[in-house]
């Protein structure tokens, strides 16, 4: 009879944290390339309370940085019993790659925000997405 094997519990929450963060950074690149910039908090020259792009890019990253920190730790704790299909890791892993190439695209670009906002926006998605994938990779964790 085959033995169940388990990752220790901090690896699975380290990789989860990891990807959340990454997923978080990407879409914080590539919302930015479109518009939707976490710099529009600290501009002065809108009349405006809160500019709807910049609550629209916080409410992204903070879900995307959730659920993939949530969704990796699901998946690694069960990949490891065999849970998961080979074919559906492939997938998964192929998905995750076209994200992250498609945010490397966006980041090799100029950047359309001013360079002070742009790296207090940066600095912002980082810790708001490691946040949140902490939050989402600890109760995936305790719900297995």
């Amino acid at each position: 009879m085959a033995e169940t094997n388990y990752f220790p519990r901090r690896l699975i929450l380290g990789g989860a944290v990891i990807t959340g963060v990454l997923l978080a950074l990407a879409v914080h690149m590539l919302g930015a390339r479109y518009g939707l910039d976490l710099g529009g908090l600290w501009r002065s020259d809108t009349r405006d309370f809160m500019p709807a792009g910049a609550a629209i890019a916080w409410w992204l990253i903070a879900s995307v940085g959730f659920t993939g920190g949530y969704f990796t730790a699901t998946l690694m704790d069960s990949a490891v019993s065999g849970q998961i299909p080979q074919r559906m890791r492939q997938f998964l892993i192929a998905i995750g790659v076209l994200v992250l190439a498609g945010a490397g695209q966006a980041a090799s670009a100029p950047s359309p925000l001013p360079t002070v906002s742009g790296v207090l926006a940066g600095i912002a998605a980082l810790v708001l997405g490691a946040l949140v994938a902490f939050c989402g990779a600890y109760f995936a964790l305790r719900k297995a």
